[in-house]
């Protein structure tokens, strides 16, 4: 980790930690829901020609992929 990373990472956590319970969560709610705009962009960039139906597929796949790896 760069020096720079490390000070992020400090600033972060000092925002982390004057944050409510609840705050927390709802930054949670919206990195999961930014991280998912991202991987469906992701998708659409990879896939330009690919159905609706074809993206929700090789979404599943992925998902289903992620899953097992997690999986102990």
């Amino acid at each position: 980790m760069t020096t720079h990373e490390r000070t992020y990472r400090s600033k972060y956590l000092e925002v982390l930690k004057r944050m409510t319970p609840e705050q927390r969560l709802l930054k949670a709610f919206e990195l999961t829901e930014y991280s998912r705009q991202l991987f469906e962009q992701g998708l659409r960039r990879r896939f330009p020609d690919a159905t609706e139906e074809e993206l929700r597929l090789i979404r599943l796949e992925r998902y289903k992929r992620w899953h097992s790896r997690n999986s102990y």
